[in-house]
């Protein structure tokens, strides 16, 4: 679905289900539909203050909750490091995550649902959700990683008796 569509038919939902479609409540949605990655919060905040400078950072965090509810945003949580959001697919879905930069890209994994099923009929849990991270490098940080001193595990390579790659 592309990002008109998407936002257009989020934001008949929120009506259908008697949600108030403020300006600024809009404005949120849009950001976060039309964001190219998985914002954070502060992020959507950020990007709406120079349309709507009087709105607070509780009202993006309301928006999200309400979008939470309905189940129409899928929230990544990273303990510590906080939360980001994907109201562009907001069903369980695969992702890949930098742990340099922390760009998180979508993935779509055909039979994954079956997988799933598969895996409650087997253990007996009634799954109620999933999510499925995976954690590396991006084609950019991979691009600028430092090369290994090829000398230096030359050497230390020798000196273990292990060959090279």
């Amino acid at each position: 679905m592309d990002t008109r569509t998407r936002l257009a038919t989020l934001l008949d939902s929120l009506r259908d289900k008697g949600h108030r479609l403020t300006p600024q409540r809009v404005a949120i949605i849009r950001t976060l539909v039309e964001h190219d990655g998985h914002p954070t919060v502060e992020q959507l905040h950020q990007a709406i203050l120079p349309d709507f400078p009087t709105t607070s950072l509780a009202t993006v965090y309301k928006t999200i909750a309400m979008l939470k509810e309905d189940g129409e945003v899928l929230e990544l949580g990273f303990g510590e490091l906080g939360s980001r959001y994907d109201g562009k697919h907001p069903e369980p879905h695969p992702h890949l995550i930098c742990t340099r930069c922390g760009a998180i890209a979508d993935y779509s994994l055909q039979g994954l649902d079956e997988l799933v099923a598969r895996m409650a009929a087997e253990t007996g849990f009634a799954v109620a959700s999933h999510r499925f991270d995976m954690f590396g490098l991006c084609p950019a940080c991979r691009a600028t990683a430092p090369k290994p001193n090829t000398v230096a595990q030359s050497d230390a390579d020798h000196a273990t008796g292990q060959l090279p790659g």
